[in-house]
């Protein structure tokens, strides 16, 4: 009997239910006991080659059957996966390579497993097994569960790479809340695009079906790219009924489909399409649902959700067959600790991301700690069983915090402080922004995350704008990085930095394509690029000099 309950599945696995893979065009089907022959075997592998109980083993592969068993494989040695997104079209190099060497450095793993085409490309400087040679070996293998079932490495979205160390409790807690929140049951199916490295496409995505024993329809994120029509036919011709991804997938399905487009397909089973990751605009939701409602769609099956690689995932998600909520906000009156401000002309409107999940409890908190009422803006903080240990470190230690910070993720005790700012309402979570992507002005708060929401109304695009917010010697900056920009476009953002920056220093810079950082699910990498920026690294050329909002330099 396997004693950890994430990978119970793999005693008793299922012969006609498994993952598709899509090759080629074709989706080619591996049941669960296929998978779970080749883990057992790539197990046995890890074993006879000298990986230990409780060694990390860095896994590099891209989605597919290799990655899957790979991932459970180290579960069954006894040894702690952390698995790692290989390179991806036009990604930069030399990023990469500092983004894996950050990695290797604090995992100091036993045996990076990786597919044969990365060995040669990658550099990795430490012992490098291919996925195949582990299977060939073989072997058996009968160990303990490890300390931990997961160091899954956070997005780089506030700062650098850092490992969350995920105990077998926490992520077996967060799997079952999901599938709680899901009404996951005999019949359902998981379709998803999304990297299968780490949570929003690990967690929610791949294990929370596979524990289950689902159908799981698996893409890479390239093929969303290229086809999203093939992937709006795994619900609407292949029967998957739930998925997830960060605002970007709907807004990309609108760029690029039409109604003509989707002819013939019935989306009438899809009951859950979580939203999450990053902020969402309520706009593409009303889009993207009178696109595929004639069709079919329901649309009580978007379910914003909030959650956090601390929290090993999933936090709070909106409750299905519930209707969406928002709330007017107005960005330009924000500040910790106060109500938030609803009046006026064309007030953006905030998303609610649902109320916390089984096993969790989430409160909105002071600079104090202590809580604040509904609709009063302060820090959102976590507890339950879902919790993350804490960031793993060089030699083996857990730390409660990031090192070097402030304002950012940390434990306190039994305590997750998030690092987000929000506001409840009736038990509803409403995310304003990233409390280390914002800068204090007159007293009150500014997000980067409310400056490009008011970019992208100003028409410019979303992909090609990135803002970064921080204090330098001479007080709060702005930075806003434009790729290749219209004219038209540096205009928006001039106009919309003295109108929401008022009293800071600001300045536009003009940066190549693809050249503003960004994770896997889309959010830029602010915290690496306000470093960059500071350091006279980006590059860039400034089409607007550093201004003084309010100043005299904005007003000749």
């Amino acid at each position: 009997m396997i004693a950890n309950p994430l990978i119970s599945w793999i005693d008793a696995p299922a012969a006609h239910l498994g993952i598709r893979f899509l090759r080629g065009g074709e989706w080619e089907l591996w049941t669960y006991a296929d998978l779970a022959g080749l883990a057992r075997r790539i197990a046995g592998g890890l074993s006879a080659s000298g990986v230990g109980h409780d060694d990390r083993v860095v896994i590099v592969e891209p989605t597919g059957p290799d990655f899957v068993a790979t991932l459970y494989a180290v579960m069954l040695a006894g040894a702690i996966p952390c698995p790692v997104a290989p390179p991806y079209l036009f990604q930069n190099a030399t990023l990469y390579a500092r983004h894996l060497h950050a990695i290797l450095d604090i995992a100091r793993p036993a045996l990076v497993a990786t597919a044969s085409d990365l060995v040669e490309r990658l550099d990795f400087d430490c012992r490098v097994s291919t996925t195949s040679e582990l299977a060939a070996v073989g072997g058996s293998v009968d160990r303990p569960p490890a300390s931990a079932a997961l160091l899954q490495f956070t997005s780089g979205s506030s700062g650098r790479v850092k490992g969350v160390r995920v105990p077998v409790s926490a992520l077996a807690a967060n799997v079952a809340a999901i599938g709680s929140w899901l009404e996951m049951s005999e019949g359902d199916a998981t379709a998803s695009w999304l990297p299968v490295h780490h949570d929003m496409g690990l967690i929610g995505c791949l294990l929370t079906p596979v524990t289950n024993q689902r159908d799981l329809w698996l893409l890479e994120p390239a093929e969303f790219i290229r086809d999203p029509a093939g992937y709006l036919a795994c619900f609407g011709a292949h029967g998957a009924t739930m998925t997830a991804m960060p605002p970007f997938g709907p807004e990309y399905i609108l760029r690029r489909l039409s109604a003509e487009s989707l002819a013939g397909l019935d989306f009438s089973g899809w009951r859950a399409l979580i939203v999450g990751a990053e902020r969402i605009d309520i706009d593409v939701l009303d889009r993207f649902t009178a696109l595929l409602s004639p069709l079919g769609f329901d649309r009580r099956a978007l379910l914003p959700a909030y959650g956090l690689a601390e929290a090993t995932l999933a936090v709070t998600g909106l409750a299905l067959r519930e209707e969406l909520t928002t709330i007017p906000v107005v960005p330009q009156e924000l500040r910790l600790g106060k109500p938030v401000a609803s009046a006026g002309k064309d007030v953006p409107r905030v998303v609610g991301c649902g109320r916390a999940l089984d096993g969790v409890e989430v409160t909105v908190v002071d600079e104090a700690g202590d809580p604040l009422p509904d609709q009063h803006l302060g820090q959102i903080v976590i507890r339950g069983a879902s919790l993350a240990e804490g960031y793993f470190r060089r030699g083996g230690s857990t730390s409660p915090a990031d090192e070097g910070s402030t304002g950012l993720t940390e434990w306190r005790d039994d305590v997750l402080w998030t690092g987000d700012a929000g506001f409840l309402d009736d038990g509803q979570l409403f995310v304003i922004g990233r409390l280390g992507d914002a800068m204090k002005v007159r007293g009150r708060t500014v997000f980067a995350e409310d400056i490009e929401s008011a970019l992208l109304e100003a028409g410019v695009p979303r992909l090609r704008a990135a803002v970064l917010l921080g204090s330098r010697a001479s007080g709060a900056t702005g930075v806003v990085l434009l790729e290749r920009p219209a004219a038209e476009w540096i205009a928006a953002a001039a106009a919309t930095l003295r109108r929401m920056t008022e009293h800071a220093s600001y300045v536009i810079l003009d940066v190549p394509r693809r050249s503003i950082a960004r994770t896997t699910s889309g959010k830029p990498k602010r915290g690496d690029m306000w470093a960059s920026y500071v350091a006279g690294e980006l590059d860039g050329t400034e089409v607007v000099s550093p201004v003084r909002t309010g100043g005299p330099e904005a007003a000749r």
